[in-house]
């Protein structure tokens, strides 16, 4: 397994890369709290996984006990207005990273994920999370609101009845009920969450990398904008694609071998 440096530090945040899978380890004991290195240290991991060829799809994971418990209160407690206005959409885009990188994404979720946690796990294409999984927006107890797009990612995952039950009351929900509105897409014992999350990243490893990415973009985008604007970007992320090698191997191998058996190159 080969680590990679990010911004020259990585003493909380690093990219490991094996076998075309990228896998976003948050390590800041005990509970992974998000201080302003981490925020950025996850932002350059992000836009490394972005970056390297050799990575295909990307884990984010928090280790075996831990997903992430939000940002770093102590840190922020002292902050003004004056200090918090000029930076506020940097937390967003730190938080947010993960929905920037153009490949398949996942989220391996054990114990809480909870603020800044479950807004890293909401910028993900996938969530994977342990039975022992407790997850939430409890900021409306400190105070505020969500900050790192919980607002809006949330309420574009279950709908917006649901956000506002969880960010109006700030309780956390457990796996179970998690999967139930949607805010996860898989339980799993907690000792398998990043077994099962990178088995679902490695089905990627081998495929058309930039059908992905359009595929990602096209769905991101059209969520963002009203049909008719979808559908005019899905059309032209749809006809490029026909300017690429995988496109070309993927239809002359269906027509003379059947579906399911191309070898992508990813270009």
């Amino acid at each position: 397994m080969g680590r990679v440096s990010v911004t020259g530090v990585t003493e909380f945040v690093r990219l490991d890369v094996e076998g075309g899978v990228g896998t976003i380890r948050l390590d800041r004991p005990p509970m992974n709290a998000f201080n302003r290195q981490v925020q950025e240290e996850l932002k350059a991991a992000a836009e490394e996984a972005t970056r390297r060829a050799d990575v295909r799809a990307v884990v984010v994971h928090g280790g075996e006990k831990v997903f992430a418990a939000g940002a770093d209160i102590k840190e922020m407690a002292g902050l003004s207005y004056a200090d918090m206005a000029p930076v506020a959409r940097r937390l967003s885009a730190c938080f947010g990273a993960l929905s920037e990188v153009p490949k398949p994404t996942v989220a391996a979720i054990t114990g809480y994920a909870l603020g800044g946690g479950m807004e890293v796990a909401l910028g993900c294409d996938r969530r994977v999370c342990g039975d022992n999984a407790k997850l939430g927006q409890p900021e409306i107890l400190l105070g505020v609101i969500p900050g790192g797009g919980g607002t809006q990612r949330m309420a574009r995952l279950i709908g917006p009845s649901r956000t506002k039950d969880l960010i109006f009351t700030g309780r956390m929900v457990g796996a179970q009920e998690a999967l139930e509105i949607g805010l996860v897409d898989e339980v799993v014992p907690a000792d398998e969450v990043y077994t099962a999350a990178r088995r679902w990243a490695e089905q990627f490893v081998n495929g058309p990398a930039v059908a992905l990415a359009a595929a990602k973009k096209a769905i991101d985008g059209g969520l963002d904008t009203d049909l008719r604007t979808g559908l005019d970007l899905e059309a032209e992320l749809f006809a490029a694609l026909f300017a690429t090698d995988d496109r070309r191997i993927g239809m002359e191998s269906f027509v003379a071998n059947g579906p399911g058996k191309a070898e992508f190159t990813g270009r």
